[in-house]
């Protein structure tokens, strides 16, 4: 008895999407997933890793490609 059966589970989500919507559950999960990973940085001693963001990314040079000439075969 409990969450085991995939038929709890399945009611426990639709019972979710009914209460909070579509749209919200998504923002749900990705804040526990973010508390939780935050509760096992404090748990563990460990400095946070630090996670890329758009200011530390370099984008690369336009690559500039020389153009091609092709000879025409003498007939």
């Amino acid at each position: 008895m409990g969450l085991e059966n995939p038929i709890h589970l399945a009611l426990l989500l639709m019972v979710l999407l009914l209460v909070f919507g579509a749209k919200r559950l998504p923002e749900m999960g990705r804040s526990l997933g973010d508390g939780l990973r935050g509760f096992k940085e404090a748990v563990s001693g460990q400095a946070p890793a630090h996670t890329l963001t758009a200011a530390d990314m370099v984008t690369p040079e336009p690559a500039t490609i020389a153009p091609v000439i092709v000879s025409q075969p003498a007939e």
